[in-house]
């Protein structure tokens, strides 16, 4: 089944924040190692990000965008032809939310400074399991420590201390990048003015471990991982790819895959056999193998895991709607009809929770047939929001 053709922006357009070049920045020195909430410690520590927009003189226009499992600092605009050789994948459409932000777009790059960085223990520039240990020279592999989503946020905090900005405008992001927003209103609350949650909640629910924990166990048991020092071999691809396959169906909803490809089959001679015959299985055999040229295992393992591991309510041993009175930024909390990796109902749960401490908390449900994945599709919904709660005092949804 063909699949209907997305129009980007090209980097020549009004509204393109243009060609970008990831900056990449040594955050954490060899002799001043970052304390993990695990308890171990990380140095040194690399950390890349984009930037677009300009900061102003205020210094309090700047609107932190926090990335998904899989995503990485390059939010907006075109990678620049001569810095993306070793990421070919990127030059053939723009940065993930390239739809959202930009010159005009819901964040506006004309008004705000934009900026968005990678993840500890990814594998988009920053420091990760594929980076090396400088005790061995080799790669960590699963020697790196284990990383949390409180982690990122500290370390992103630190970036900003680089970069001289003392408060957020904003913070904003989706799936795993909403909890990173969340987490950024809950720890440092001085330094939010608004909170921006989509397809996100307080916590993973049980069905949503269990899907993670499948996805590992497809890599850690795929014969080639060799404990997770794979570097320079082959490495799990088979269960790396099954892994994102899993992962991929939690992103659609019954509706949007029946929608897609229902029971269609690839052509009238199929049958009969284990060769790839829907549509559906054709999908997901090619989301599953891009995935793999483009994404390290390991850092799959630490990320899911951090996901897990997140609950807004652990500062207060439980009880979220104690957690949520160190809010002190305006919160949008949106989730999508159709999501069942975030249910509406825990987003709910995590708006009334603020809403007991007389919070201001708006919560909107977008009505839609694209799942989980609705945050990246929903592009005309989602902008329409966010450019109401970035630009007003209150908010009307």
């Amino acid at each position: 089944m063909k699949q209907k053709k997305k129009n980007y922006d090209p980097p020549d357009h009004p509204s393109s924040v243009g060609l970008t070049r990831a900056q990449r920045l040594r955050l954490i020195e060899p002799d001043q190692p970052l304390l993990l909430e695990s308890g171990a410690t990380l140095a040194p520590i690399d950390i890349e990000y984009e930037t677009y927009g300009t900061l102003n003189a205020a210094r309090d226009n700047a609107v932190l965008i926090t990335h998904a499992l899989s995503g990485d600092a390059h939010a907006a605009g075109w990678d620049d032809p001569e810095t993306a050789a070793d990421r070919p994948w990127r030059l053939r459409k723009p940065g993930w939310w390239d739809a959202i932000i930009g010159p005009g777009k819901a964040i506006d790059t004309n008004r705000w400074f934009v900026l968005c960085s990678n993840v500890l223990g990814s594998c988009y520039g920053t420091t990760g399991p594929a980076c090396p240990d400088p005790e061995t020279g080799q790669p960590y592999g699963l020697r790196f420590p284990i990383v949390t989503v409180g982690d990122w946020v500290h370390l992103q905090a630190r970036l900003l201390d680089h970069l001289g900005i003392e408060r957020l405008h904003a913070v904003i992001g989706g799936s795993l990048g909403g909890q990173q927003a969340l987490e950024w209103a809950l720890k440092y609350p001085e330094r939010v003015n608004k909170c921006g949650v989509l397809a996100a909640a307080a916590r993973l629910s049980a069905q949503g471990l269990a899907y993670n924990a499948v996805g590992r166990y497809s890599i850690l048991h795929d014969p080639a991982f060799c404990d997770g020092d794979y570097y320079g071999a082959i490495g799990p691809n088979h269960g790396l790819a099954a892994a994102r396959m899993l992962a991929h169906i939690t992103y659609l909803s019954e509706e949007s895959m029946d929608f897609k490809f229902g029971r269609r089959r690839r052509g009238a001679d199929s049958g009969c056999g284990f060769d790839i015959e829907y549509e559906v299985e054709s999908y997901l055999e090619y989301q599953g193998q891009t995935f793999v040229q483009r994404f390290d295992a390991n850092s799959y393992l630490y990320i899911t895991r951090a996901m897990d591991y997140y609950d807004a309510a652990a500062c207060a041993n439980g009880n979220l709607a104690e957690a949520c009175s160190l809010l002190q930024a305006q919160m949008l909390v949106v989730s999508f009809s159709t999501d069942w990796l975030y249910p509406p109902a825990q987003c709910r749960e995590l708006a009334l929770a603020i809403a007991r401490n007389a919070k201001g908390v708006h919560h909107v449900e977008i009505q839609t047939r694209h799942g989980h994945d609705a945050f990246l599709v929903e592009t005309e919904k989602v902008s329409r929001l966010l450019s109401r709660f970035l630009t007003s005092k209150g908010f009307q949804s």
